[in-house]
């Protein structure tokens, strides 16, 4: 969703809820039941999702999970479809889990897990195209420009300097009227070219967020497990965006003109979480766990590159400045500040039996409690909009999952179901809703393991709008592109107990 940054102006707001959505991580045994594994146990991936699982283990092992996934995204864009997308190969999943035993007083023992889980995924391709003809992204730099003057180009003090209107300004695609015969104000702006461009878009995102946990989750008696551990989380998302607008042949001023913006944000957090498990009778397991918000350090940078191709136009039409081949480039904005995700309340219950179980979760998270904070930026920015939009936005979602495995000798069948829920709050006709569906096998041997899953995560369509035009009553009459996107992982899981 970090599509449109400009300058220090960056969409804080969808970067919120980007980085404060995370989605159940662990092994390929609980991705093949959905991520449903808050009351299950038994699995390094308790470490991250309900330590209290930890202890359940009667012996220790080391696993090893890589993953490869595809990525594809359908848009549709003035009437025109478009596809594009990637395969990446990761390792989203590292763990070592020592097995402690004890008999004391009801106390069992337990077990210490250290982790390596990923919690989010940024990796995507998406690109559209379309002959426009009521708008060019030429509009929106005079939309945002008027009403200042020109002195907000200048590099010493100009709030446009390092954004791409102020790129737009220097390739002389937007100027004051007060050049113009007659002069007019000079805080109004027009353009020379005013042809129907056709306009084109590539976005390619990378990144992830992982979490290394150190957890310990204890026994008592069989019957109540109880965990805890601490989350450091590392942050990274790198997107590249090139948008460009080509003009008719027998267009006299212009052939076209491209804009790049990159941006790399990295950033470190940390968080908590404990839990509990209990079960009352031998084929019933209730479960939950409490993570704290996960407040993160972060820095991004940010910079943007135009070129625009003239056809020899006498700019002033006096002769002095002949446009062909311009180029303008922002210095490196680079920001720093803190970011608070919201906490996490999660709940389970599991049905066993000797032939396999059935498993479900219950995920509240409320993305509206995401805040950033100012630590130290270049330039006056500050985040009481931002936040007081995020909160204005988000609502309190509902994640839930289901799994069930069936067991035979040393075999497994495994099946799954999620929904990551819509942020969104009623009302604003926008829903991001996750749909995941899963399944797995595996086998148990007494010296090792491997478990195998495929997982088909699917996005609702929504709406993206490129840039940002008003006509004169204030509407917005910005063109937007509908975007579908859709992901296929496939990972296993290998491990060795000891």
């Amino acid at each position: 969703m970090l599509f449109a940054y400009s300058g220090v102006a960056q969409n804080y707001v969808e970067g919120a809820l980007l980085f404060s959505q995370t989605r159940p991580g662990g092994s390929a045994r609980i991705q093949g039941l959905g991520g449903a594994q808050i009351a299950l146990g038994g699995d390094y991936s308790s470490a991250l999702s309900n330590p209290a699982g930890l202890g359940m283990y009667n012996r220790s092992e080391f696993t090893l999970t890589p993953a490869i996934s595809g990525y594809t995204a359908k848009t549709n864009y003035l009437g025109n479809d478009d596809k594009d997308g990637k395969t990446v190969f990761n390792i989203p999943g590292i763990s070592l889990v020592i097995h402690g035993s004890k008999d004391r007083g009801g106390f069992l023992g337990g077990s210490f897990a250290f982790t390596m889980s990923r919690v989010n995924d940024f990796q995507g391709a998406t690109s559209f195209h379309g002959t426009n003809e009521n708008t060019s992204i030429i509009d929106s730099y005079i939309h945002q420009a008027n009403g200042l003057t020109t002195a907000q180009f200048d590099e010493i003090g100009g709030s446009q300097y390092n954004t791409t209107t102020g790129l737009a300004y220097f390739n002389y695609l937007i100027g004051a009227k007060n050049i113009l015969v007659p002069p007019g104000p000079d805080d109004e702006y027009f353009t020379d070219a005013k042809g129907i461009p056709t306009q084109h878009s590539f976005t390619e995102t990378k990144g992830k967020a992982n979490q290394w946990s150190i957890s310990y989750g204890g026994n008592f008696n069989d019957i109540f497990f109880f965990g805890g551990g601490i989350g450091i989380t590392s942050l990274k998302y790198n997107s590249e965006r090139v948008f460009d607008e080509s003009f008719p042949a027998t267009d006299t001023v212009i052939n076209g003109l491209s804009v790049t913006e990159n941006l790399q944000i990295k950033g470190t957090g940390f968080n908590a979480t404990v839990g509990f498990i209990v079960r009352p009778v031998d084929f019933l397991q209730l479960g939950a766990s409490f993570t704290t918000p996960t407040v993160y350090s972060i820095t991004d940078t940010y910079n943007a590159l135009m070129n625009t191709s003239w056809k020899n136009f006498d700019y002033y039409g006096d002769g002095t400045t002949i446009l062909r081949e311009e180029s303008a480039f922002t210095d490196d904005v680079i920001s720093e500040y803190t970011l608070t995700t919201p906490l996490k309340f999660s709940a389970g219950v599991a049905f066993i039996s000797k032939v396999g179980f059935i498993t479900g979760d219950i995920e509240l998270i409320n993305p509206a409690q995401t805040r950033y904070k100012l630590t130290d930026m270049y330039g006056s920015y500050g985040f009481d909009e931002e936040n007081n939009e995020i909160k204005n936005l988000y609502k309190n979602t509902v994640n839930y999952r289901i799994g069930a495995e069936f067991r035979y000798e040393i075999f497994r069948v495994r099946g799954g179901f999620g929904v990551q829920g819509n942020s969104y709050k009623k009302g604003l006709d926008l829903d991001n809703s996750i749909t995941n569906i899963s399944g797995g096998v595996g086998i148990r041997k007494n010296n090792y393991f491997v478990d195998l899953a495929l997982i088909n995560s699917s996005q609702k369509k929504y709406y993206y709008q490129p840039y940002y035009v008003e006509n004169e009553v204030g509407d917005n009459i910005s063109p937007a592109t509908s975007i579908k996107r859709n992901v296929f992982t496939g990972m296993i899981t290998v491990g060795i107990t000891f």
